[in-house]
């Protein structure tokens, strides 16, 4: 399997604080990829590590065969093109309407005609599973997983090739959570994506995942299937998982 992103020997430090001592993973292209762990260990931090919105201490970081540390500029905004970010707070802006914030990107980024990305606006809408109603409305007008949903769509709006995800069920119902868990599925096949999934949500670990990088004292407790990592003997593993 083609690598899409490797960390190697990564070192995360603020201050006298170490949050990660020589952290190694990789994603495979295709796969949903979660980074599990307690709160507190560093899941969000290597996240925006990856997409080059912190920086850490040493080590390498390869996203789409790209190293990232000392990245040139003009290298870094075109391969800042490639990926879409879910963050957890949605990150919505409110003064725009939902069809507006889906097209921003497009706008900025694109080459397209205002009749083009009208039509990638609504197919953006219509495959996340909103109506196309719905893009005349605000933020201060939709559900918490209609929100969820906005913020998918313009994470997807300039066709990435890899989407990260960070704690994309949190805020949602049961229900809800689910719903979204098959919509990610659903979008990694319709979209050949590549996946990475930062969580808490024991749920959409247990039936969305497809591999997982387990954090515990700022080191990789357990790398590998959910299978594969149940089977490390460990008591942080046995206790995240509720095996005990």
């Amino acid at each position: 399997m083609k690598k899409i992103i490797e960390v190697k020997d990564v070192v995360t430090q603020f201050g006298k604080n170490v949050v990660h001592d020589r952290l190694n993973l990789h994603v495979n292209e295709g796969e949903i990829y979660g980074l599990l762990g307690p709160s507190g260990c560093g899941k969000s931090t290597l996240m925006r590590e990856i997409i080059m919105l912190e920086q850490f201490k040493s080590g390498s970081i390869t996203l789409l065969d790209q190293k990232i540390e000392n990245i040139s500029q003009k290298n870094a905004q075109e391969l800042r093109l490639k990926w879409g970010v879910l963050f957890q707070s949605n990150a919505l802006f409110t003064s725009l309407s939902v069809a507006e914030n889906i097209a921003l990107a497009l706008q900025e980024y694109s080459d397209l005609s205002q009749e083009c990305i009208l039509d990638v606006v609504a197919y953006k809408i219509d495959i996340v599973g909103l109506k196309q109603g719905d893009g005349a409305l605000y933020p201060s007008q939709l559900s918490g997983g209609m929100k969820k949903k906005v913020a998918l769509a313009r994470a997807l709006a300039m066709d990435p090739k890899v989407l990260f995800l960070d704690e994309p069920t949190s805020g949602l119902d049961p229900i809800s959570a689910r719903d979204f868990d098959r919509l990610i599925m659903k979008l990694r096949d319709l979209l050949n994506l590549s996946v990475v999934m930062v969580s808490h949500d024991l749920t959409s670990i247990n039936h969305t995942l497809d591999r997982m990088a387990v954090i515990d004292n700022k080191v990789i407790a357990a790398e590998g299937t959910l299978s594969e990592v149940k089977e490390i003997q460990s008591p942080f593993i046995e206790r995240f998982f509720g095996m005990e």
